[in-house]
């Protein structure tokens, strides 16, 4: 998703139009599988479990991870303002800036999540690692249930949009 993003900001940078559909499914995807579903299992899942095996929740990795969800969810928020006005008025130059701060954003919290805080979490709870899968499988069918979505749906909807943005041959 962050690389459709990343095309999506370069197309608008270039002057070319990017259709509302994929502005909205976009955004769909921003909010909903990123900000409901990512950040709540990890912090209605791992990071209680964590805190349960010593992990302080503050001052460490953990208060450094919710402190970027809501960095995330600010930004986000910010692009689907800009976005709307894009959509109104053609005007690129706020969703440009806004789909970069946010690519750039989760990208580096990514990047921290997957060589620290998982790795971390990993040596922590590998004699839970099957328990601990599970209850972040059920947080995200839980939340994906409560938006009506599946897994599937949103895979497909990163391909649609993926495939929306493929320059045609």
């Amino acid at each position: 998703m962050l690389r459709a993003l990343t095309v999506t900001a370069e197309m608008l940078r270039d002057g070319k139009s990017v259709p509302a559909p994929i502005i909205n499914q976009s955004l769909e995807f921003t909010k909903n599988f990123m900000l409901v579903c990512h950040h709540s299992k990890e912090e209605e899942a791992l990071f209680p479990t964590l805190e349960s095996h010593g992990m302080p929740r503050e001052g460490g990795p953990i208060a450094r991870m919710i402190f970027e969800h809501g960095v995330a969810k600010d930004l986000a928020a910010k692009m689907e303002i800009s976005a709307a006005k894009y959509l109104q008025t053609n005007d690129a130059g706020g969703l440009i800036m806004d789909i970069q701060n946010y690519v750039e954003h989760v990208s580096s919290h990514l990047t921290k999540e997957n060589f620290r805080l998982f790795m971390m979490a990993d040596m922590i709870l590998k004699a839970d690692a099957e328990k601990v899968g599970k209850n972040l499988e059920i947080s995200e069918q839980s939340k994906l249930a409560e938006l009506g979505k599946t897994r599937g749906h949103y895979e497909k909807l990163v391909s649609d949009i993926e495939s929306g943005l493929a320059p045609s041959s």
